[in-house]
This record gives structure tokens, C-alpha cells and sequence, in this order.
């Protein structure tokens, strides 16, 4: 098979019974082969797979399969469908998988070394919303932002401030039976697979953060909560889907803030020649930085 591989630029690795297994990597994708072609995934790959990941134990992960992912160690994140097992309209689980997506956690240290500048002060941070497409690098983006914020920066003689971050799909830290995998700084409080709406609410009531992290807003109540969070006093650094700043004003959930000017910073991101480019910073105004 073709095991030369640069595997620090593969982000997802899908196996689907039947058909080919490939890879999605910074530039493009690939697929798996052997001498006879392209590797055709069989159930038994995926049987195994599912048992290695997690660590031949599947029940203890019970709990995170019924949300369609679980979280292993490093960080890296296992997406799965299949049949799905319904108690009325509550899911209670799956079985039969027929598809694994193995995304694979990339920390970039240094990643927000550009944008730092313009959403930290010497006592301010900026209300923050990163926008980008799918696979564009918000998620890594934010984490970097995270922990530079929380560590301080030295250099410019920024101190580190409390981070309270949300991470519902456990992809920002990548805990592991609760501990982060990826260095989110010093000063960070991590609620791990919690709804963002509850666990920002949370974090204001019992932690005290300076600022709140959370990564793709998008339900209703993900808005509630943010505004709970700004009449805090605390900053909201956060994430959404999207290609520019119209896509993110014709949201209707989001309108409401962008009309209110409450993010103080814009960031999005593109693809380009590989995850993070970025095409813009601009102010609470729409205005270029």
C-alpha cells in the first residue's frame, strides 16, 4: 500500500464500506491503494477500526457515538454513520456503521501570530467573529488565539487573561477521558462536550473568564447566550460558517449582532493554497483594518 504519507498534512481520513478509502490532505485528496488499485473498505476494516479507536472498549464511548462522533486520544475526532437507534424522536444510538471519518487534530502554535495584533491591546480584547468555509482553518485559528490570549505575550508585554472555553464537539482542547490534548494556555477553563448556550451561561456563573471561546455559532440560542456573555463585560471570541460578510449578515441570528456592531473585529478565512489564508480583518463598521 502507500504508506509514504506526510501525515502532518492529512486532515481527514473516510472509510465507506465498498468503495475506496481516501484521504483529504492541504491541497487536495487522494486515495489508499494496494497492487490491485485503489483499497476497497471492507466491514471488517471498519469493525476494526471502531474497535482500535476506541482502545477495544466501544461501550464507554456509548454516550458520544449517539451524537455521531467520539473523541480519542490526541485530540483527533471520529465521525460515524450508519443506522440510526430511536427511542420516539430521542436517538439512543447507532449500529451498522457503514462510514468512519477520522479527522486528524492539527495544533499550528504561532497561527494567530498575525491577526493577535489586531484584536488584543494592552487592556482590550476585541469582541471577535473568524468566518470561513468548511476545512478553512477557523477552528486552529481559534485555538492559537486562545492560547495566546491566555498565556499573554510576552514580546509586547500583554498579560494572559481567564479563557473560558465552550467546546461542544471537543475539537478546541480534544480532551481525552477530560483532559485537553492541545495547549490551549495556562490560564483556560475547558467545559468539555457541552452545548455552547448552557455552557456559556455556565462559565459566567462559576468561573469568572475574562473572555469566552466558542467555535461555530449557529443555533438560536447560541445567540441568547452570547449576549448574556457581552452584558457580562466578558469578550466573545467565536466562529461561523461562511464565505464573507454577507453570508454571515444574511443569517438571521446573526444579522441582529451585525446590525447592533457587537463584534468589534471580523477575520475570514480561505482555503487558498492551504487551510487559514486569510482574506480580511475588518471592523465592527465593515471597514477594512
Amino acid at each position: 500500500m502507500n504508506a509514504n504519507l506526510d501525515y502532518d498534512k492529512i486532515y481527514e481520513i473516510r472509510l465507506r464500506v465498498g468503495r475506496p478509502l481516501f484521504y483529504t490532505y492541504d491541497g487536495g485528496e487522494g486515495f489508499l491503494t494496494d497492487h490491485d488499485g485503489k483499497y476497497v473498505v471492507t466491514r471488517e476494516d471498519l469493525k476494526e477500526t471502531m474497535e482500535y479507536v476506541s482502545g477495544y472498549s466501544l461501550y464507554s464511548y456509548e454516550d458520544e457515538v449517539r451524537q455521531g462522533f467520539l473523541t480519542v486520544q490526541g485530540g483527533h475526532r471520529v465521525g460515524v454513520t450508519g443506522k440510526v437507534i430511536l427511542d420516539g424522536n430521542e436517538i439512543r444510538g447507532m449500529k451498522y456503521i457503514s462510514c468512519i471519518n477520522v479527522r486528524l487534530a492539527h495544533e499550528v502554535i504561532g497561527c494567530a501570530d498575525c491577526v493577535m495584533p489586531y484584536i488584543r491591546k494592552k487592556d482590550w480584547v476585541a469582541h471577535t467573529l473568524i468566518v470561513s468555509p468548511p476545512r478553512g482553518g477557523k477552528t486552529t485559528l481559534l485555538r492559537d488565539i486562545i492560547r495566546q490570549l491566555s498565556n499573554g505575550q510576552e514580546k509586547e508585554k500583554l498579560p494572559g487573561v481567564t479563557v473560558g472555553v465552550v467546546d461542544e464537539r471537543s475539537e478546541l482542547a480534544g480532551s481525552y477521558q477530560g483532559v485537553p490534548q492541545n495547549d490551549l494556555g495556562m490560564r483556560t477553563d475547558v467545559l468539555d462536550g457541552c452545548p455552547k448556550a448552557e455552557g456559556m451561561e455556565m462559565l459566567i456563573r462559576s468561573m469568572s473568564p475574562a473572555v469566552v471561546a466558542v467555535d461555530e455559532l449557529g443555533r438560536k440560542e447560541d445567540f441568547k447566550a452570547v449576549e448574556a456573555v457581552i452584558h457580562s463585560g466578558c469578550k466573545v471570541i467565536a466562529t461561523a460558517h461562511g464565505n464573507s460578510i454577507e453570508d454571515v449578515t444574511h443569517q438571521p441570528y446573526f444579522e441582529k449582532l451585525v446590525r447592533r456592531r457587537v463584534f468589534e473585529r471580523y477575520i475570514f478565512l480561505d482555503k487558498g493554497d492551504h487551510a487559514g489564508t486569510i482574506l480580511g480583518i475588518y471592523d465592527r463598521n465593515g471597514r477594512p483594518c
